[in-house]
């Protein structure tokens, strides 16, 4: 079983983007489950998401608190919460950021970090505001060429069955996953 953690602000899709990732998932043939931990709501406050993924069943029903994987929707999370809370030794980053992976140090030292440009991506695709991006599907393209646990095909399926202007959507995926970085020497798992 691989267990990953979704941390983003409200407004970027970070829940929407665990429902996607574990329907895409679910159209390999594995077993999935996703659920959101946040309180009250607003646009902007931190929010985490959750997604198990395995090949058998899944009996756990309890918060991701040591995952395998993490996805950070805003970069701004890297410094004002320690994301990385229980991420198993060697764990694998994805960061929506400008920066490449070798800019963050104090992460590269211990974990697998890989970086796209959502908030970019989005923008040129006319996802969200120029302010507020909504980057959720372009991170989904970007996890799902460099983590390999997930087919690009299956997430731009899922995109197209539960999300507005699936166009855009599915184009913003299949640009980040063209575009994610890793640091040199870190292969990209090419699914």
């Amino acid at each position: 079983m691989r267990e990953l953690r979704i941390h983003g602000r409200g407004g970027q899709g970070a829940v929407v983007a665990s429902k996607l990732l574990a329907a895409a998932m679910f159209r390999e043939g594995k077993s999935v489950q996703s659920f959101p931990a946040f309180g009250v709501e607003r646009r902007g406050a931190p929010v985490t998401a959750f997604l198990r993924v395995s090949d058998g069943p899944i009996l756990l029903r309890c918060e991701i608190t040591a995952p395998d994987d993490l996805i950070v929707l805003d970069p701004t999370l890297v410094e004002a919460v320690d994301v990385t809370t229980g991420l198993k030794p060697g764990g694998s980053i994805l960061i929506n950021s400008e920066r490449s992976p070798q800019e963050y140090t104090r992460l590269t030292a211990r974990y697998r970090v890989a970086t796209v440009d959502a908030n970019a991506i989005a923008r040129e695709h006319g996802l969200g505001s120029k302010t507020q991006p909504i980057v959720n599907t372009a991170i989904l393209g970007a996890f799902a060429l460099d983590s390999g646990l997930v087919r690009l095909d299956s997430v731009c399926e899922a995109i197209s069955e539960d999300v507005p202007r699936p166009e855009e959507n599915i184009r913003a995926a299949q640009e980040a996953a063209d575009l994610v970085r890793r640091a040199p020497g870190e292969e990209i798992a090419h699914v």
